[in-house]
C-alpha cells in the first residue's frame, strides 16, 4: 500500500530480461537503511519487491505480468523512475490510497503551461476511464493527482510545481507512456454492482451502512 506522494527520483542502473521477467536495479536517493529484503517499494507507481541491495542501490524482479501491464519495459540504463517506500501503520497519508498495482499504461497528448502549473492531457483505454471520475484521484506514474476534467478518450491533471521538479512528470514529453492506477473504490463499487442481488436498501442495511 503506498500513498502516491513520491519520495525521491532515483535513476536505473539496468533492466536485464531473464526469459519473460526481468531483474531491475535502480540506484535509490531514499534511505535504504530502513529497506529490508522482501519490502516493497513503488517504481513509477508499480509495486515491485526488494530482492538485493546495497548502500546506494537495490534490485527487484519484474514478472512477464508487470512488463507487459506497465511501462518498466521501456525503462533503460539512466532513466529517472518516481519511488515511494510502502506505507507504514500510522505514517501520513498525504495522497490517496495506492496499491502498486498499474492499471494499464496511456500516453501524454499535451502539456499546457498554466501560470505557474502545466495541465496534462492523458489518453486512456476505455476500460480504465469508467473508473476516473472529475475530482476523483488517479495515480500517474505512482503520482497520487486529482482529475481536473474528462473527456472521450482522455482526462486532464494539474501538476503544481513542486510535483514537478520532485518526479518524473517534468522531463515527460507529449507521446510518452505512463501507468495509470485508478481509485480501488470504483473497483469494488463495480463488483458489488455486478452481483446477482446488488446494491438496494436490505443490502446496506444489513452491512451496517444504515439503519
Amino acid at each position: 500500500m503506498f500513498t502516491g506522494i513520491v519520495e525521491e527520483m532515483g535513476k536505473v542502473v539496468r533492466l536485464t530480461m531473464k526469459g519473460a521477467d526481468a531483474l531491475l536495479e535502480v540506484e535509490a536517493a531514499i534511505d535504504l537503511n530502513e529497506v529490508s529484503l522482501g519490502d516493497s517499494i513503488a517504481v513509477n507507481g508499480a509495486c515491485l519487491t526488494v530482492t538485493s541491495k546495497t548502500a546506494r542501490t537495490f534490485t527487484a524482479d519484474v514478472s512477464a505480468e508487470s512488463l507487459n501491464r506497465t511501462t518498466l519495459k521501456f525503462l533503460q540504463a539512466g532513466h529517472k523512475v518516481n519511488l515511494e517506500k510502502s506505507l507504514r501503520i500510522g505514517g501520513f497519508l498525504g495522497g490517496h490510497f495506492v496499491l502498486g498495482h498499474v492499471d494499464g499504461i496511456g500516453r501524454i497528448l499535451s502539456k499546457t503551461q498554466k501560470s505557474g502549473s502545466i495541465i496534462y492531457a492523458v489518453e486512456s483505454p476505455d476500460p480504465l476511464l469508467r473508473f476516473i471520475v472529475e475530482k476523483g484521484s488517479v495515480a500517474v506514474d505512482g503520482i497520487s493527482l486529482t482529475v481536473n476534467r474528462l473527456e472521450k478518450g482522455r482526462f486532464y491533471v494539474n501538476i503544481i510545481p513542486h510535483t514537478a521538479v520532485s518526479t518524473t512528470l517534468t522531463g515527460k514529453k507529449e507521446g510518452e507512456w505512463v501507468n495509470i492506477e485508478t481509485d480501488i473504490l470504483g473497483k469494488y463499487v463495480e463488483k458489488l454492482l455486478q452481483t446477482p442481488r446488488g446494491i438496494d436498501k436490505d443490502f446496506l442495511a444489513e452491512h451496517g451502512f444504515i439503519k
